[in-house]
């Protein structure tokens, strides 16, 4: 596929999906099939909604290198095959993600969500050879991953805007996840220099922002728990709605934020979003060590919350 085909295909609300577990906090499988086939009824799967797999939100940094193939595996299998689902790769050097981005592809993924390299401080000329020899070697979509807060030195090992337009002949690099690190000279207003080559990604809580700059998408922690919210915000922005849709990402934070403030505090990594889905009645799991699973006087607050907002299944 190339980029032009492949654009289509990952954009919009990215669906970053929990990975259900068991109580022994083993991959459960089953229920990975159920909740992807609910995900799809609800919606998602589509260009403007692909699901995405063993992602951060995902827990995908605990999965083993045998875990997150059979993972992907059983979402694509519990989706009609029209579904796009992409597939986050930890961070690895070139030839081991080349060998990782082969096997997703021949699981059925569509495109990959691929960091910066910043566990090797890697410039801006080795990020360019490191997703152009990514590219070279497969036939699906990369999504490349600013993780900027990992490094060193962000304003060194960021991907900034020139090197996007360095990678414009790596055809199957297709989005990037977007932010600007602070205490940079990079803008944020920056991404207008390769949004007509690139799907920009917003990723720190700016959609309207992002799509009044060219943006073609976003990513919400909210949307596998209650996707009518982001499918909505979709559309207005689509619209040109701007006032509309940054109305309703406010009102949203502003009930949500009490509560995860407070979960957060308790715990790290990405306990929320299964929280959310407990209280919702539609559990994932509890989530690894050494992050809690949310608790149940946090599940009881959490169900008034979404009954403020008037999420239900």
């Amino acid at each position: 596929m190339n980029r032009d085909e492949l654009k289509t295909m990952i954009g919009g609300t990215i669906v970053t999906i929990p990975t259900p577990m068991d109580d022994e906090f083993n991959l459960d499988l089953a229920r990975t099939y159920e909740l992807t086939q609910w995900w799809v009824d609800q919606g998602l799967g589509t260009g403007t909604s692909p699901l995405k797999t063993s992602a951060a939100m995902g827990e995908g940094p605990d999965l083993s290198d045998d875990e997150w193939p059979h993972l992907l595996r059983t979402v694509v299998r519990a989706a009609p095959s029209d579904t796009k689902v992409i597939c986050a790769l930890k961070t690895k050097n070139t030839l081991h993600t080349i060998e990782d981005a082969k096997k997703a592809q021949d699981l059925g993924a569509i495109g990959l969500q691929i960091d910066i390299p910043f566990m090797h401080h890697a410039n801006q000329d080795d990020c360019v050879r490191f997703f152009s020899d990514i590219s070279d070697a497969i036939d699906i979509g990369i999504m490349i991953y600013n993780t900027h807060w990992f490094s060193s030195d962000p304003s060194v090992e960021a991907i900034r805007p020139e090197t996007m337009l360095q990678l414009k002949d790596a055809e199957h690099v297709v989005a990037l996840k977007w932010s600007a690190p602070e205490g940079t000279d990079i803008e944020y207003e920056d991404m207008r220099e390769f949004a007509d080559t690139f799907n920009v990604i917003d990723n720190s809580g700016q959609p309207v922002r992002c799509h009044q700059n060219g943006g073609r998408g976003y990513i919400s922690p909210w949307i596998a728990v209650y996707p009518q919210h982001d499918l909505k915000v979709w559309t207005l922005l689509e619209d040109g709605k701007y006032d509309e849709a940054q109305a309703e990402k406010d009102h949203v934070g502003s009930v949500l934020g009490p509560w995860l403030a407070k979960t957060s505090a308790k715990s790290g990594g990405y306990r929320q979003g299964k929280g959310l889905m407990e209280a919702m009645g539609n559990s994932a799991g509890p989530t690894r060590p050494p992050t809690l699973r949310c608790s149940e006087d946090e599940i009881v607050e959490a169900k008034s919350v979404l009954n403020e907002l008037g999420w239900t299944l």
